[in-house]
């Protein structure tokens, strides 16, 4: 699936123009779903915690069965290497991939030692200072340990995914507040959730049925480091219904703040402003 322009792909120790073909149709990952990745962003000349995502690409593969096959700071300098060819202000997605090619166990389980591992770059323009997205609920949940790989950045997960934003979309919305298996608040269907009430900014606590982003755990990290009270919580969606601010956070648009839910109407709030600027400053510092 190509969602910008402009790419670039590593593929068996060298870079290639284009989208070229990675995977074969008998590949575990073609016909299994063993497939994982990770997105970083290069954005105004940094690539802001490269190295975190190029780990965590790493850790997903061994939590789907898959050898991963690139140290992680190797990783960095293949991409690195072809973020040299775009221009300095590009803003380009980074998107490291591996998936399994010989089966096991019966096929079901990918054989240990083989997997393919591509790097895709792609021109992807950064969403607008002023960039915002509505909400509603959807009837599709987060699924548990239990039930899928939720500790992988996995492929396999997004079908569920799509299913929520297409829901959210046909009833008018940008995206879909999804609950946990409790029924409290887990994410969106695209990004990590935050909510300011009383000047305290509180967001899901990790339980296990959805990644705590590299980008959220980086705000937090900033916004407390600037004195702001910051609280991983069971949040209930009647917290949200009575939040003063609604933002998401997400390595494709850093943050995005929420104007709707249902019927409620938000701010694009001093919050979400100040988390930007504070993620940029540090971004840029380095």
């Amino acid at each position: 699936m190509t969602v910008g322009t402009d790419i670039r792909t590593y593929f068996e120790g060298r870079w290639h123009d284009g989208n070229p073909a990675v995977m074969r149709a008998a590949d575990h990952g073609a016909w299994l779903g063993s497939t994982v990745f990770d997105g970083a962003r290069y954005a105004r000349g940094v690539a802001p915690d490269l190295l975190a995502h190029c780990e965590r690409v790493n850790r997903s593969a061994r939590a789907l069965m898959l050898t991963p096959t690139v140290e992680a700071a190797d990783m960095v300098e293949i991409v690195r290497e072809g973020l040299a060819r775009y221009p300095a202000d590009a803003a380009v997605y980074i998107r490291p991939m591996y998936w399994g090619i010989d089966g096991d166990t019966g096929a079901i389980a990918p054989a240990p030692g083989t997997t393919g591992f591509c790097v895709c770059l792609e021109a992807i323009p950064l969403a607008s200072d002023e960039a915002t997205t509505t909400l509603t609920t959807t009837r599709f949940r987060r699924p548990v340990l239990e039930d899928a790989v939720v500790d992988a950045k996995a492929g396999c997960l997004y079908p569920n995914n799509a299913r929520m934003l297409r829901e959210a979309q046909s009833r008018g919305f940008g995206n879909a507040l999804v609950a946990d298996a409790l029924g409290n608040v887990a994410e969106t269907a695209t990004a990590n959730v935050f909510i300011v009430a009383d000047g305290v900014v509180r967001t899901p606590v990790a339980n296990g049925c959805f990644l705590a982003g590299i980008t959220r755990n980086r705000h937090i990290a900033l916004l407390r480091a600037d004195g702001v009270q910051v609280e991983e919580a069971v949040l209930t969606f009647d917290e949200v219904r009575a939040a003063d601010e609604v933002f998401l956070t997400g390595n494709m648009s850093k943050i995005t703040p929420v104007t709707a839910f249902d019927d409620l109407a938000y701010q694009a709030g001093p919050v979400a402003r100040r988390a930007r600027d504070l993620y940029w400053d540090w971004a840029l510092s380095g």
